[in-house]
């Protein structure tokens, strides 16, 4: 459809695009300026993360796309439209709950609905309408989708164990380790193919957009773009162990570390665009928006009031976050390990020790007890006074297993007494169990999601700011017994937590 617009009226639209368009700028930079920290916090991740580098091409890609619908955007006059100050809100809402749980993508998150509802704010609902699909794009900055890596570690061990026996080899598999005759292999969180998944997604979506029309096309190509890399991380699996039967362990990661990228996925994407090629059913020279279709503005704001009005209330969700930092419960001058009785406190054995890592704790003890049978545990203990960033209960890199650590997870097991409990192992070979607890704001719970949701009720509407780990560990076939009988001798582990917080 050909739409009729006086020549006279792009004057006036040019001279308004040109005035939001800089309002909209400065808003945007003073908003990434405000919350510099989590500017700074996604800047980081997607250089130096390889699970979020893709998410360094997603500004490029969105200014793209803007730069696609140029023509058509340049027919719409941009005006300021006060509800969407509804998304600004709600984003800084996001964000204040992701600050009081220490949930960084919640903050991610707010910050990114924050700029989008400022666009929706300065340029209008109709401008907004036609950028709909950029502005939705623009979530794939947040980094997310870290839970894929231990159920897609399920799913490689999966595939590769069957392929191996097929090819002849016998491999046997523990957990997320795969033993060969010269060797064997963990199956890492890096090596679930998560961070391909989590691209492939990104990728898929723009693709579906871009090249079709039909929504049972664009879901069929998203499917296929979420399965063809998983199968992929597979078959790239098999082939290093296989490598490693035929020749060595080191020969074989070596190689694999060389193609393991940007290489692995650039076939990948190709093989994905290729198998989608023969369905594309957009026409290259259609538009981008139908401008006749586009709703109704309404009412208008001056952009500049508008601009105030976002500021301010974005403004208004670190000033809350920072009441709700300044929170903390006193804590005791110095802590020391309990007497359990039947069991004795003896010095580290040395030769497979085993810490959690907790450095932005307040206190922080482990002790290693023994009963009158041999049977070995030891107790950790770390106490927070209240949590912020870099100084949480859970978080990455803290806890059981710090990151880059010579232990191993293996397996999830059985919970113990409302316990997590997973096996871990280290070079020797050796095993342990580990048993973990939190407190938080008088809950105890293994979960994260309970502790964050615990933190967060704590840090938003008072109570205990106090956090506490408990872990028990112990070495060999009879750990999980050993961590029984030892517990039979603490007694609760909530009470331990709280008497280690200060709590009587």
């Amino acid at each position: 459809m050909t739409v009729a617009v006086p020549v006279g009226a792009f004057d006036v639209k040019a001279m308004a695009w040109h005035r939001h368009g800089a309002i909209l700028g400065a808003v945007a930079a003073l908003l990434l300026l405000l919350f510099w920290r989590d500017t700074a916090d996604l800047a980081h991740l997607w250089w130096t993360s390889t699970t979020f580098g893709h998410c360094l091409f997603i500004g490029p890609v969105i200014a793209w796309l803007v730069w696609q619908r140029r023509r058509d955007l340049a027919l719409l006059e941009p005006l300021s439209w006060a509800p969407g100050l509804a998304i600004v809100g709600l984003g800084g809402f996001g964000w204040l709950l992701g600050e009081a749980a220490g949930v960084a993508l919640a903050r991610h998150l707010g910050l990114v609905m924050m700029l989008q509802g400022a666009v929706v704010t300065i340029l209008g609902p109709r401008v907004a309408r036609g950028l709909l699909f950029p502005l939705l794009y623009a979530f794939f900055l947040v980094p997310f989708g870290e839970g894929l890596e231990r159920p897609l570690q399920g799913v490689t061990v999966a595939m590769t164990l069957p392929l191996l026996h097929l090819a002849g080899v016998p491999a046997q598999v523990d957990g997320v380790l795969i033993t060969i005759p010269n060797g064997y292999f963990e199956v890492a969180e890096a090596c679930s193919g998560a961070k391909f998944v989590i691209a492939m997604f990104a990728y898929g979506v723009l693709v579906a957009n871009v090249c079709y029309v039909s929504w049972r096309r664009r879901i069929a190509f998203l499917a296929m773009a979420l399965v063809v890399p998983v199968i992929a991380n597979g078959l790239r699996a098999f082939g290093t162990i296989y490598a490693a039967h035929l020749t060595s362990v080191e020969a074989a990661t070596g190689f694999d570390h060389i193609v393991y990228g940007w290489v692995f996925f650039g076939l990948v994407m190709a093989l994905v665009l290729a198998i989608g090629w023969r369905w594309f059913d957009r026409d290259p020279d259609a538009a981008w928006i139908d401008v006749a279709r586009l709703p109704p503005h309404g009412r208008s704001v001056d952009p500049l009031l508008g601009a105030a009005l976002t500021l301010a209330l974005a403004a208004a969700f670190p000033s809350w976050g920072g009441l709700v930092a300044e929170r903390s419960d006193p804590l005791p001058a110095r802590i020391a390990l309990p007497d359990i009785p039947g069991w004795r406190q003896i010095p580290a054995s040395g030769r497979s020790d085993w810490s959690p890592f907790y450095p932005g704790a307040n206190h922080f003890l482990i002790g290693h007890y023994a009963d009158a049978n041999g049977q070995v545990v030891d107790l950790a203990i770390a106490v927070y006074a209240n949590q912020h960033e870099g100084h949480e209960v859970i978080g990455f890199g803290v806890g059981p297993l710090r990151e880059e650590d010579r232990w191993v997870r293996v397996a999830d097991l059985a919970p113990v007494a409302g316990g997590g409990a997973i096996r871990i192992t280290a070079p020797g070979p050796v095993e342990r169990v580990v048993t973990s607890w939190y407190r938080v704001g008088g809950v105890t719970s293994a979960s994260p999601v309970e502790v964050k949701l615990a933190t967060l009720r704590a840090r938003l509407l008072g109570g205990r700011q106090a956090a506490v780990a408990v872990h028990l560990s112990a070495e060999g076939a009879g750990a999980q017994n050993a961590i029984r009988h030892f517990l039979a001798a603490l007694g609760p582990v909530d009470r331990l937590a709280d008497r280690s917080a200060g709590v009587r």
